[in-house]
């Protein structure tokens, strides 16, 4: 097998999109990527995206790709989680306490820094709507940040999404107490919860 047909295989393992850095992985030359950008038989989504020349374009991977020490948060995370129908009209990112947020901030993305251990608190890896994998809070860890004033997120979104929350099967109490905690917004939980369970 050619570089260039692994590296074309390797893409249609990943829904049809493929980074650099997994082209390196894989021990296939730079120049082979190159030579299917030019070509045709990859399209050039953004800085290090690729994807195959039929595949839908998916904005969260690309972004992410961009800024790789972004954490989906807030309401994009409500949304990747499926707690909110509404589709982010600005993406939100959570990045390390020492990044340089400028980059992010003139892609227009909402973003703020976080110092450990709550940068790292509940970070999963969640499914786009284009079914590819990108890192973001889980369920409950967002939900706290969403309870927090400093997050000014929508009263009704904040609603919408406790109460999808509270019909799920695979909800976990005990872990959204516990980020609640370390969060500090326990009492505002608390409030939610009394109505919904």
């Amino acid at each position: 097998m050619t570089d260039t047909q692994k590296l074309l295989e390797l893409a249609k393992r990943n829904n049809g999109i493929i980074t650099t850095a997994m082209v390196v992985e894989a021990g296939i030359s730079r120049g082979t990527l190159k030579y299917l950008s030019d070509t045709g038989g990859l399209e050039r989504a953004s800085r290090g995206v690729y994807t195959l020349p039929e595949v839908w374009e998916d904005e969260f991977v690309n972004i992410q790709s961009r800024f790789k020490r972004g954490i989906y948060s807030l309401e994009t995370a409500l949304f990747l989680c499926e707690l909110t129908d509404r589709t982010p009209s600005k993406f939100h990112m959570v990045f390390p306490a020492t990044y340089n947020l400028s980059g992010p901030k003139q892609e227009g993305i909402v973003c703020s820094g976080s110092k450990e251990p709550l940068y790292n608190l509940g970070v999963v890896d969640l499914k786009t709507p284009g079914g590819n994998a990108v890192r973001g809070y889980c369920a409950e860890r967002s939900l706290c940040d969403v309870l927090r004033p400093r997050n000014h997120t929508d009263v009704q979104i904040v609603t919408d999404a406790f109460k999808k929350y509270a019909s799920r099967k695979e909800k976990n109490i005990p872990l959204l107490s516990e980020y609640a905690h370390k969060l500090r917004v326990e009492e505002k939980l608390r409030a939610y919860l009394e109505v919904l369970l």
